[in-house]
This record gives C-alpha cells, structure tokens and sequence, in this order.
C-alpha cells in the first residue's frame, strides 16, 4: 500500500509558474562545485544528518576502492558494475563532491508487487490447442528467469522446471514468502494432478524456470540484489538459454531513470536480448480510494522495460466486462515523463501454485483455494501476477519465433493488444493483451492491426497501439492505428490532429509549449483544466502532488512503502 504521511496545501498558480520556470532555466553549477545526481533517498539522509546510509556507486573495482580508500567507507557488496557503500552524512557529502561521481543512489528496499479464468480470457487455450490458424504452443525450449522470493520446487507445478537456483539474500533458494512460487507457476507451471486442481496450468507449461531469489521471508529486499540477479542473468543467458527475465517487484522511482542502478541493469539485458518484463506497481490509488497518477515503480519506470499493468477480468472469460484494476499504477512515470505502463494483462483473483508454510499461505488463508502441501493452490492479485502472465505469454511467442528480439516482442505485443479507452493509455497502455492476435501477427511476418480474433466467444479487434523502433530504443515512437500519438518523429505531414482536442506539430510542441484543447501548457507552465495540472488538483513541479491527497516530493513530505 502506499500512504501519504503529510500534505500541503496546493500552491497558487502563479507560485507554481514560478517554481517551474525556476526549474527549466536555472543556472548550470559551477564546474567548481560539483555536486553528483542524488536519489531523493539520499537528498533526505543527507538533510536528516544520517548515520548509516546504503549508497550505490558505478564503476569498477578499483574505482570503488579508490573512493572507499579516499573517504574511508566500507564497501558493503560489490556488484558487477559498482558497489554498496555503508557512509554517513558527512561521507555521503563528500562522495557527492568528488569530481569522478556522476550520481549516486539509495540501495532503496524493494517488495512484490501483489495486492482461473486468465488464460481464456487472453486466448492462451486457441493458442496452447493450435486453434483458429495459430500454431500449437507450450513454450517449449524457452528460458524465463524469474527474480523474487524463491521457488518452491516441490510443488507439482514446478517439479523439474528449475534449470538453475541462485541466492542472492544468502540462502539456499528456498520461498518462505510465497510470492515467487506462484508468479513462477504463472509462467510455467504443469497441470493440476487432481480433480480439483487440473484446470490451472502455467501460461507457457512447456517453459523453464531459472530461480534468482532477491527477496526475503517477508517479501523485503534491496535494489543492488536485484542489479546482482540481472546481471547473472546476462552472464549466464546463453548457458541456460535465457529469453525473458519477470521482474514482479517494484521499488519507489527516487531519481531519472538514467541514474537508477536497476534501471542501468535492464537496459544491459535487453542489450544482451533478454526481455525483461515488469510490474507497473500497486499504487493507481490512494489508502483513501482516490486514483492517482505517476506511481509506476522502478524498474518499470524504464522505456526498455515491457512494464505491465493489471486488469480486473471479473473472474469471466468474457473480455466486454474486463477493466483495469483499480490498484494498477497509472503513468507517465516521475522525473522522466515516460509513458508507461506499456499494455495490460489480467493480474486480479489468479489462481496458482502456493508454497506450503510460506508467509503469504499462513497471513493469507482465506486466499487458499483448493489442494494441499504440494498440490495447493492460492488466489492472489496484482501487477505481480499480470507480469508472470505476459513473461509467460512472451515464451510462447519465442517459441514461435525465436529470433524475435526484445524490441521487436514487445512491440508486437502492444500492437496486437486490445486498447482500453475507458483507462487510456497513461493507465492501461496499449491494451489488454491479446495473445491470439499476436501470434496471427507473427504468422504474417508483420504486425498488424487489420482483422478480428475470438476470444471466448467474442470478436476481438486488436486496435492498433504500439511504439515503433527507432535508432535509438529510448525516443521510440508510439502510434495509434497509422497515427501518431507520442513521439518525437511526426507522421502524418507536419501537423497532427487527436481528435478535436490535440494539434502537435509545427504549431505546437510538447515539451516548451504544448497546448491540450486550451487547458493545458506543459513546460514552462503548467496547467490542465480551468485552475492546476490534472483535473483540478494536480501541481508537477519540484513537489508533485496529483490527485487530491498525495504528496510526492523531496521537499521534506515522504510516502511510506510497505506491504
């Protein structure tokens, strides 16, 4: 859940044209006084004066030790490209002024992001069958690397899926929480053995699993163990034949993207042709019930990251009564303004494999479903589960085509996707996955937005929304039927027209003077809807508060993380 701690009063308009503008054309430090990039983390250890802080550092090894040597800190961990450092305040201060630190970041703590209609309802079973003109898939040959709490590879589900375990909270593998057992049967898990439990089976059951635990008994870990995980996984990619990574966690988006440590790591592995597929997080409300934007985590936050969001399926086949949960965090994410998440899948009331003993089977019984010790089932909900759910539809689609790199599966993916106008796309991205479209798209060698799909007994029409490659992977493009809605590169002549509302072009540019309808100038002022930003409580600026009750700055409010 996340909670707001402390509010302030929104600031008057003209208070907020002035921060803004303050923001945008401040001076350039003085090469003289350097100061490094801090997360907002450190920002405040900083101003507290704390005594122990756990601070990320890039560079080699004799990089770190230089500067553990200079201002006599310990190194905690050392990570393949850099290392944790245990300082105080007074350290940390020093580091942020020597000339060879750019940035530095908080190991901040990460957790799971959770709060069995599911493969219907995305056309997995027409899939799985070779109905329709798809062929028969299982996922057979590919590799998902899944990093979490553990797998319990004792559960029928799961038995002889695990390829490889790596522990990197010092254990031995093992799920105490509960979590990494059932997005890992998500994924891969076999058929039920019993009566009641053969209706659940994993997305792509012909997959298999490397097990990289990062979470503890309690579902609580740090970012650095997820940085050590992915870049295990890009050392070992071609020993294990590893496709996709399912990141099912999240941490708060503390700094730009460029800066996080976590970040920098996904954008390693989709550099070595890894997939890596995230939870968009559980934040889309308040513990008040007020839906609020900007909440997706890190490392969702990232444009290389295919970041999932979560939708409500109603525990029907059915696609016409799907919505998007409300606990699905909203985009476009903090500092960096991407638009995320990237498409949607269903992630609410999942049914999978429960690890016996684990924390969540003890809090959570009232969750348990059916089964028992290793054929037990539990239901949980989450951008947890709608990640495992595209990891697992991903390893289908390699298996279909495997030469499919991560750029291209993932814009496939959004193309075929079904868009939920009702959410759009700073909640729900692309769409609700839909699986058969994206294999009928793979069949005819090029995405496409042409043509219908049945899903559980309705016409489905894939509608069209994706971001198309470009040279460079951060500034892609994301177009809408032959349209273009986002992006730097223009399409259709100079001027673009969203319905009645956007014109984008020579007239007006996102970014220094972008004008909505006559509501909003985002840059160097900002104002959406007759007073502030979004709706009428809205204020981006150095202290982000959206919605009307959350507080999001560096400017001494906090939001606690918990579980």
């Amino acid at each position: 859940m996340t909670r707001v701690r402390r509010f302030q009063p929104l600031m008057s308009l003209a208070g907020m044209i002035a921060v803004a503008c303050a923001l945008l054309f401040a001076a350039p430090a003085d090469a003289a006084s350097h100061k490094a990039r801090l997360s907002a983390d450190l920002a405040d250890h900083l101003t507290a004066g704390s005594q122990t802080i756990q601070v990320i550092v890039d560079g080699d090894r004799a990089t770190v030790d230089a500067l553990a040597a200079r201002y006599n800190v310990t190194v905690k961990k050392y990570l393949k490209h850099g290392a944790v450092l245990t300082v105080n305040a007074g350290q940390l201060d020093a580091l942020s002024r020597d000339e060879s630190v750019d940035h530095l970041s908080g190991d901040i703590p990460i957790q799971s992001s959770i709060v069995e209609v599911t493969a219907e309802s995305i056309g997995a079973d027409q899939v799985w069958a070779g109905a329709n003109g798809v062929p028969p898939l299982s996922g057979k040959g590919i590799v998902v690397a899944v990093i979490d709490s553990g797998i319990d590879g004792r559960h029928n589900a799961l038995k002889r899926r695990v390829l490889h375990t790596e522990d990197f909270t010092g254990g031995d593998g093992t799920d105490g929480y509960g979590h990494g057992t059932h997005v890992a049967a998500i994924i891969a898990g076999q058929i039920g053995r019993s009566n009641d439990t053969n209706t659940y089976r994993g997305l792509a059951s012909g997959a298999y699993l490397v097990n990289l635990r990062v979470l503890d008994d309690t579902g609580a870990g740090t970012s650095s163990s997820v940085v050590a995980a992915i870049d295990w996984t890009i050392e070992h990619k071609a020993e294990y034949g590893i496709g996709v990574i399912n990141l099912s966690l999240g941490a708060p988006v503390l700094q730009p993207y460029r800066d996080d440590p976590m970040c920098a790591a996904v954008e390693r592995a989709v550099a070595a042709g890894i997939l890596v597929v995230a939870a968009a997080g559980n934040y889309g409300t308040t513990a008040e019930g007020q839906i609020v934007f900007g909440m997706v985590t890190s490392p969702g936050n990232d444009p290389l990251a295919l970041t999932v969001g979560a939708v409500d399926a109603h525990e029907t086949a059915r696609r016409s009564d799907d919505t998007l949960a409300l606990y699905s965090s909203r985009g476009p994410t903090r500092f960096d303004l991407v638009m995320k998440p990237d498409l949607s899948a269903p992630g609410s009331h999942i049914v999978s494999a429960e690890s016996t003993g684990s924390y969540l089977a003890q809090s959570l019984p009232e969750r348990h479903v059916t089964g028992n010790g290793p054929n037990a089932y539990i239901q949980l909900s989450g951008t947890s589960m709608a990640a495992a759910v595209v990891s697992g539809a991903a390893a289908l689609l390699l298996e279909e085509r495997s030469t499919l790199t991560p750029g291209a599966l993932k814009a496939v993916l959004q193309l075929t996707s079904s868009f939920m106008p009702e959410a759009g796309i700073a909640a729900a991205g692309a769409g609700n996955i839909n699986l058969v479209a994206a294999s009928l798209s793979l069949i005819a060698s090029l995405p496409t937005t042409t043509g219908t799909t049945i899903i559980a007994g309705e016409t489905i029409r894939p509608d069209g929304i994706a971001f198309v490659a470009t040279s460079d992977p951060h500034s892609a493009t994301l177009v809408w039927g032959n349209t273009l809605v986002w992006g730097n590169t223009l399409v259709w002549g100079n001027t673009l027209v969203w319905g009645n509302t956007l014109v984008w072009g020579n007239t007006l540019v996102w970014g220094n003077t972008l004008v909505w309808g006559n509501t909003l100038v985002w840059g160097n002022t900002l104002v959406w809807g007759n007073t502030l930003v979004w709706g009428n409580t809205l204020v981006w600026g150095n202290t982000l508060v959206w919605g009307n009750t959350l507080v999001w700055g560096a400017g001494g409010d906090t939001t606690d993380w918990d579980s």
